[in-house]
């Protein structure tokens, strides 16, 4: 999808807003998955998500080739266009952003704050979607997809990050919404000439990707009811879907009580609280604790926005 140089580039792009997130290693991660584990703190951006790698590459382009842009649009469920509406601002380019209804209360506020549009449409993601690109039409704006080139361009230094300092993982774990951060993980491990395993993560609500990678092509869903809103897609990317098809080496599926314990584990074990997204991973390698002993387990804790009623009711329990 992209070279070594133009990997670079957007990683000198993102670097000029934001410092390389960290990769930690906690004892008590350890011990609860019985192996050496390594967790990417992509919680710890200017967002809370990895997201704002992608927002960045992608207006940069715009902003390069069409210096007045009259605005962008797209859809999402928060991390995305939280991105888009932070780039935005730093490129002088208004965003519009279309979220379901009953959407993530402080998602929303965050994209408003960034200085976004908000229009609320729909009863998930892809009705969303549908009706952002009716206001493109309609507006004259520029749809900006959830799955492109530059989105997973700038999602992929995170992973250049990772595999920088840590190039003897077997296996990392990445959660999948639409599918840059999972194929900016195996772009990056193909270009290094790296041997970690990518295994990618889904909720058993919003199987699409799992369901396709089993099936060998393309399958919705008809509903996608997972408080994991990161990963609450029911149509699969065909450009990811072909990349995870031959990249990643199998899909998990896990379900919201797998991800409210993760949730909970890692806020007693390191203090970071993780959204459903972004918790699923470490509910996979908790699936696959038998397997994965012995061998170097990486985890993507792709963002922590998460509702504190959501955290509270869901996680918790309470």
């Amino acid at each position: 999808m992209f070279n070594r140089s133009e990997l670079e580039a957007a990683a000198e792009l993102v670097h000029q807003v934001m410092p390389t997130t960290p990769a930690f290693s906690w004892p008590l991660l350890a011990e609860r998955l019985g192996t050496e584990v390594v967790v990417k703190h992509e919680n710890h951006t200017p967002i809370g998500a990895f997201k704002v790698r992608g927002g960045l590459t992608y207006l940069d382009r715009q902003k390069r080739e069409q210096p007045s842009p009259g605005g962008v649009i797209s859809a999402t469920r928060g991390n995305h266009g939280q991105s888009l509406a932070f780039a935005g601002r730093r490129f002088s380019i208004p965003v519009t952003i279309v979220v379901p209804h009953g959407n993530s209360v402080e998602k929303n506020a965050a994209m408003r704050a960034f200085g976004a549009e908000l229009v609320e449409h729909g009863a998930d993601f892809d009705e969303a979607r549908e009706e952002a690109m009716r206001l493109a039409g309609e507006r004259g704006l520029h749809m900006v997809p959830s799955f492109h080139h530059d989105l997973v361009r700038g999602v992929a230094t995170y992973a250049l990050e990772l595999f920088g300092e840590q190039n003897d993982l077997d296996v990392l774990y990445v959660p999948i919404g639409q599918g840059s951060g999972i194929c900016g993980c195996i772009a990056v491990r193909d270009l290094l000439g790296l041997k970690t395993r990518i295994v990618g993560v889904q909720s058993t609500e919003a199987p699409s990707y799992a369901l396709s990678f089993q099936a060998g092509h393309a399958i919705s869903t008809n509903s996608s009811n997972t408080n994991a809103d990161g990963m609450a897609t029911r149509v699969p990317d065909p450009q990811a879907l072909a990349v995870i098809m031959t990249g990643a080496e199998r899909i998990v599926q896990v379900d919201d009580d797998e991800v409210a314990a993760a949730i909970r584990h890692y806020w007693s074990d390191t203090h970071n609280l993780a959204e459903g997204a972004g918790a699923a991973a470490l509910a996979a390698a908790l699936k696959e604790r038998e397997l994965n002993r012995g061998k170097r387990v990486g985890l993507v804790l792709s963002g922590g926005n998460i509702d504190l009623d959501l955290f509270r009711n869901w996680a918790l329990g309470a």
